[in-house]
C-alpha cells in the first residue's frame, strides 16, 4: 500500500533573516522525516488548502508579530482553523536572564497573544533570535542589559527550535529523519 506524504506549509515574517533561518530549518528537519514542506513569506505563501498541516513563524517588534503576519492570518484565519497550527516567535524575550529578564522572558506579550488565540495553535514557542549591537542606541543597549540581556550576536537555542520541530513530527506521525539538518 501506497502512503502519502504529509504537506506542511511553513510561512514566516522576517526583518533581518533570522526568522527565515529558522523557518527553512525547521522545513529542512520535517521534510528528512519524509514530509513534503514548503517555505515562503508571506508575501509569497501558498495557497493554503493544498497542505494538512501549518507552522507559521515571526520576527517580534515592539512585543508583537511583524504586521505582515498579522494580516496573514486575519486573512487566512478560516484556512488556519481548518489545519493544525503551531507559531512561533522570534526576539529577545527567550535570551533574557536575571530575575527581571525571566520574567520578561516568559510572558507572552498580549498583542502576541492575541494572534496566537485567534488561531489557537497546537503550540506556540518563543525563540530568541539574533541581536547585534551594531546600530542600536545607547539607551536601548542600557535597556538591555537591565532586564538580562548578556551578549549580543546570534541568540538562536538550536536544540530547544530541534527540540520543538520534533514534537511537530511526532504530532504529524512523521518518521525518524533520513537525514539530520544543519543549522546556519
Amino acid at each position: 500500500m501506497e502512503t502519502t506524504a504529509t504537506h506542511i506549509a511553513v510561512i514566516y515574517a522576517t526583518a533581518q533573516g533570522s526568522t527565515r533561518e529558522i523557518a527553512d530549518f525547521i522545513g529542512a528537519s520535517l521534510a528528512a522525516r519524509g514530509a513534503t514542506v514548503e517555505v515562503a513569506d508571506t508575501e509569497h505563501a501558498p495557497e493554503l488548502s493544498y497542505f494538512d498541516a501549518v507552522i507559521l513563524g515571526s520576527a517580534v517588534h515592539n512585543r508583537a508579530l511583524l504586521p505582515e503576519m498579522d494580516e496573514f492570518v486575519r486573512t487566512h484565519a478560516t484556512n488556519l482553523h481548518a489545519h493544525p497550527v503551531w507559531l512561533f516567535s522570534v526576539g529577545l524575550g527567550p535570551a533574557l536572564v536575571g530575575p527581571i529578564g525571566r520574567r520578561m522572558g516568559r510572558a507572552v506579550p498580549k498583542k502576541i497573544a492575541a494572534v496566537r488565540d485567534s488561531i489557537t495553535p497546537r503550540d506556540f514557542h518563543a525563540f530568541a533570535g539574533h541581536y547585534e549591537r551594531a546600530g542600536v542606541s545607547l539607551s536601548a543597549r542600557t535597556v538591555y542589559r537591565l532586564v538580562g540581556g548578556t551578549r549580543y550576536g546570534d541568540l538562536r537555542d538550536w536544540p530547544a527550535i530541534t527540540a520543538w520541530t520534533d514534537s511537530i513530527a511526532h504530532a504529524l506521525k512523521l518518521p525518524a529523519p533520513q537525514a539530520t539538518p544543519t543549522h546556519p
